[in-house]
């Protein structure tokens, strides 16, 4: 086949989360790969591609908007549109005629394929739009899509799982992405490889539900306990197998799920030295009656045990979350009990986020249905509690030392300094030479800047 993208221009815009991020950069190296030449979005270019989501009403507007953005600034160019957002609404996406092509989950790497097709026969805007979106059947496979280059000097984001089984019931994600895949293991190993020789130090594990991680190869009730019956849970093995890889330093997890974090997967995770002391736990609702109406499989106590049993196996862990305030029927007291919970548990951070109503779910059809201004006052109330544990847990850092991985020059409250962050994902300021970008020092706490950072000094070994 002729190659008919050679020397045509592109740009592309993304949305959502890092796997959506992950997957952009892939699309990217394929269509350079082509001889495709990148432009900033916005720039008059021949094919702009943007990269939806739909995990809430905001980021389906926000989608929306941008796909019409692109089209007013590049006029003559070929809107192709992928990810959540069509997968869930390229029919409706269709009447408002916003692209001219459209790329379902799970086909992002036939995005060259498509393009290059299309050119060949001489195929034209107005003769679409041209819809490549699979139902369910056509999410199940996982998509290997080719490895990429960081464009960050020190970290590096790796998708290594798509799909969620777990059907919570506010969330349309199980439906965009589909049912649970992974990534094999010498795959992972050897993007990790090459980002390793590029200079990255630290990689991020991430999927759509990590904790599924290679859970597909086991029976239905070993998926559902997120447990294996026989041998080692599949991301353990993960985990090693990228800790052997020479000159990453660093190993992040992304969103777990807190049933994943038994005694015996957290001592086995602490005995794995490049590992990294923060752990994201999704928990969504510190009110059980709230947990079981959301279809979260745990309880405020079984996540209380995990979060014990992490300080328990890793010194002064960073426990991050994110909740869902304003879910329907939810009372003012079980708001209060989630505010409550959030200080107990000291988080790092929070991700605090208004109910978002999402067709197609069960939570959309349950009654007592808040109004959008009371879903953000009590989200604005978790918040603040949120932002009470995030500045004591810093502060707690004051006059400790910390291992920090430089990445970028800055300027904070009028201080000129280098930062980076520390194993717990603390942000740091190192008053040192910019030149020392990729380099990790061991420095001491001295205070918070305005924004949050700790301003460090350096420990010289002598």
């Amino acid at each position: 086949m002729k190659n008919t993208l050679l020397n045509r221009t592109f740009s592309i815009h993304t949305l959502g989360c890092k796997v959506n991020a992950c997957e952009s950069e892939a699309i990217k190296e394929m269509l350079r790969s082509c001889g495709c030449v990148e432009k900033p979005f916005g720039e008059a270019v021949d094919i702009v591609i943007v990269n939806t989501c739909t995990v809430t009403n905001i980021a389906d507007r926000k989608s929306r908007q941008m796909l019409h953005r692109a089209r007013t600034q590049a006029a003559d160019a070929w809107i192709l549109a992928t990810g959540c957002y069509i997968q869930e609404n390229a029919a409706k996406t269709d009447e408002e005629e916003i692209a001219d092509i459209y790329v379902g989950n799970r086909r992002k790497g036939e995005i060259p394929t498509i393009l290059n097709e299309l050119f060949e026969a001489g195929k034209k805007r107005t003769e679409g739009p041209f819809v490549y979106v699979d139902g369910d059947a056509g999410l199940c496979r996982y998509e290997n899509l080719p490895p990429t280059h960081s464009q960050e000097r020190t970290r590096a984001f790796v998708k290594v799982q798509d799909g969620c089984n777990q059907f919570c019931s506010y969330c349309i994600i199980p439906f965009a992405r589909g049912r649970i895949s992974s990534r094999e293991i010498p795959d992972v190993v050897s993007e990790v490889s090459s980002l390793a020789a590029s200079g990255v130090r630290e990689v991020v594990i991430n999927g759509i539900h990590l904790s599924s991680y290679g859970l597909e190869k086991h029976s239905v009730s070993e998926q559902s306990s997120l447990s294996v019956k026989e041998g080692e849970l599949p991301l353990i093995t993960l985990v090693r197998a990228v800790s052997g890889i020479e000159g990453i330093t660093r190993i992040r997890l992304g969103s777990l799920e807190p049933r994943i974090l038994t005694e015996e997967v957290t001592a086995k995770l602490a005995e794995i030295p490049k590992l990294c002391p923060q752990f994201h736990l999704s928990l969504q609702s510190g009110c059980d009656e709230v947990l079981k109406a959301m279809n979260r499989h745990y309880t405020t106590e079984d996540y209380r045990e995990v979060v014990r049993r992490l300080r328990e196996h890793f010194p002064d862990p960073a426990i991050t979350t994110d909740i869902i305030a304003g879910f329907p029927q939810e009372t003012e007291e079980q708001v209060q009990t989630t505010v409550d919970y959030v200080r107990e548990i000291g988080f790092a951070q929070v991700h605090v986020f208004p109910y978002s109503r999402r067709k197609g779910t069960v939570a959309d059809r349950m009654d007592g249905q808040l109004t959008e201004s009371e879903k953000k006052r009590r989200a604005s109330a978790v918040s603040e509690a949120a932002a009470e544990t995030q500045r004591a847990y810093r502060q707690r850092k004051i006059g400790l030392e910390a291992r920090v991985l430089l990445e970028e020059p800055a300027v904070i409250d009028g201080i000129s300094c280098m930062t980076g962050f520390s194993r717990e994902y603390v942000p740091y300021a190192v008053c040192t030479d910019a030149a020392r970008a990729g380099s990790e020092v061991t420095v001491k706490g001295v205070r918070m800047l305005s924004d949050g950072t700790m301003l460090s000094e350096e420990i010289v070994a002598i």
